[in-house]
């Protein structure tokens, strides 16, 4: 029972709010299938992001600040928040400027970064991830293991390691695509907590609307 409780002690405390600005060892690149996540929650809140007109496929979820053991979050830091102009600005890769917003609160803050640094080096990020064509080629919707969606980054980015991506999946569908990078945006192994590939064989995949 006292190795229980610390144990879960310590994993409260890899998670907790907070943490030193700059003070991290890694980045989480994470890629979000958009009609997954507004099949699961844009379509219920009426978001922009799943108009037709949008087109979006792979849109960037976040760039995170990442512990090898647990991650900040919400640090406090002396930079100025992000202007409208700014959050804006960052909604043809991420959908909405609300998510903009969020993820500057929840994670650019731990950055160490001013909003515009930390929005550029977003986006720099994203840029350099070549984002498998044939999911953008899609008509059907349809059931694959999530290797197979692993397989398909690994082959448009050689360089590319296995333990450097995960897949995820939320609801029996392909949700995310995250690449663990250096803070100078290499490629690197992800750490353990990091690392959680969906095993499902049939993951529902819905093409671009």
């Amino acid at each position: 029972m006292r190795a229980l409780f610390v144990f879960l002690l310590l994993a409260g405390m890899a998670r907790a709010e907070g943490g030193r600005p700059g003070a991290f060892d890694y980045y989480v690149l994470s890629l979000s299938w958009s009609p997954t996540w507004c099949a699961l929650e844009g379509d219920a809140r009426g978001s922009p992001q799943c108009d037709a007109s949008a087109d979006h496929g792979w849109v960037l979820h976040g760039l995170w600040p990442q512990y090898h053991r647990g991650w900040p979050s919400h640090c406090q830091t002396t930079e100025r928040p992000p202007s409208r102009a700014m959050t804006a600005g960052m909604a043809d890769i991420m959908g909405t400027s609300g998510l903009a917003w969020y993820q500057w609160k929840k994670h650019g803050s731990c950055s160490g970064l001013s909003a515009p640094a930390y929005y550029a080096l977003s986006r720099r990020a994203y840029e350099a991830v070549n984002r498998p064509e044939v999911f953008r080629k899609l008509k059907d919707p349809v059931k694959l293991p999530a290797s197979v969606v692993e397989e398909a980054f690994l082959k448009a980015n050689p360089g590319w390691e296995r333990d450097m991506l995960t897949i995820t999946c939320r609801e029996a569908r392909i949700q995310e695509a995250r690449l663990c990078l250096s803070k100078d945006l290499k490629p690197v192994p992800c750490g353990r907590d990091t690392v959680r590939d969906c095993t499902m064989k049939d993951a529902l995949f819905a093409p671009i609307r």
